[in-house]
C-alpha cells in the first residue's frame, strides 16, 4: 500500500544565499532540474500518495511551480513551523498512519531511498525508519555524523552516520507536543528512548545541496 509523502519546502534557505534572495531553495536547479522536482520524481517513482508540500518563504513561487500537478499544499504563511510543526499541520492532508518525509535540498544516486525505506519498514516494531549515509560518503556535508546503528538496526545519537533527509515516521506522538513550531528531533528522541527508531544505510551517492558551493559537487555526483 503506498504511503503518503511530505516534502519540506518551507525553509528560509539562509545557507544558500544569495541564490535564495529572490527564489526559494527548493526551486534552485541542479543539473538543470529544480531540487523540488527531483524530490517529486523520487516520490512518484516510489508510488507515494498523496504528496504534500509545505510552503512559507516565497511560497507563492512554489505554488505557481506546482500548479496543475497532483500535489497538495500545506501553507505556513503566518509563521514557519519547523519540521515537526510542519508535519503536524499537514496531517489532515496526509491521512492516518505512517508518513514518508523528504528534504528536497539533497541529491541521491543509486537506489530510490523512499522505495528502500518502504521495503524495509516493519510496522510492528518501528515508529521511525531513517535513511542514513556514512559520513565519509556524505558529499558537501559540514559537521559530524548524527547517528549510529546497533546490530538490530536501531539508531542511537552520535556516530558516523548522517541523516540523509528521507524517512518513514509514525506521526501519532505529534499530538503529545504542545508547541506549534518544533523539530522532528523531538519525536526521534522519544522513539529512540522506546527502542522503536531504526535506520537503513543508503548504498549510493548523496550530496547535501545546502549552500551554493555544493551545487557543482552535486552535479559532478550526478554525472558520475
Amino acid at each position: 500500500m503506498p504511503l503518503p509523502l511530505m516534502i519540506f519546502a518551507a525553509g528560509l534557505g539562509t545557507r544558500m544565499r544569495p541564490l535564495t534572495d529572490m527564489r526559494p531553495k527548493p526551486l534552485i536547479e541542479v543539473g538543470g532540474t529544480a531540487l523540488l522536482d527531483r524530490a517529486l520524481t523520487l516520490g512518484r517513482a516510489a508510488g507515494a500518495g498523496p504528496v504534500v508540500v509545505n510552503t512559507h518563504y516565497l511560497g507563492a513561487q512554489i505554488r505557481r511551480h506546482l500548479a496543475g500537478q497532483d500535489v497538495l499544499i500545506s501553507s505556513e504563511a503566518g509563521a514557519i513551523l519547523d519540521t515537526g510543526g510542519g508535519l503536524k499541520k499537514a496531517l489532515p492532508l496526509l491521512g492516518r498512519g505512517p508518513v514518508m518525509t523528504l528534504n528536497p535540498d539533497v541529491v541521491w544516486t543509486g537506489p530510490n531511498p523512499l522505495a528502500a525505506l518502504q521495503a524495509a519498514w516493519d510496522d510492528s516494531r518501528m515508529d521511525a525508519l531513517l535513511a542514513l549515509v556514512p559520513l565519509a560518503q556524505a558529499t558537501a556535508r559540514k559537521g559530524a555524523g548524527d547517528f549510529s546503528l546497533d546490530p538490530e538496526g536501531r539508531i542511537a545519537r552520535q556516530g558516523d552516520l548522517v541523516y540523509g533527509g528521507a524517512q518513514i515516521i509514525r506521526p501519532d506522538l505529534l499530538a503529545s507536543i504542545p508547541e506549534r513550531a518544533f523539530s522532528l528531533n523531538r519525536l526521534w528522541d522519544l522513539m529512540i528512548a522506546e527502542g522503536r527508531a531504526f535506520g537503513i544505510v543508503h548504498p549510493g551517492g548523496w550530496c547535501d545541496v545546502g549552500y551554493p558551493q555544493a551545487i557543482p559537487l552535486a552535479e559532478a555526483l550526478l554525472d558520475g
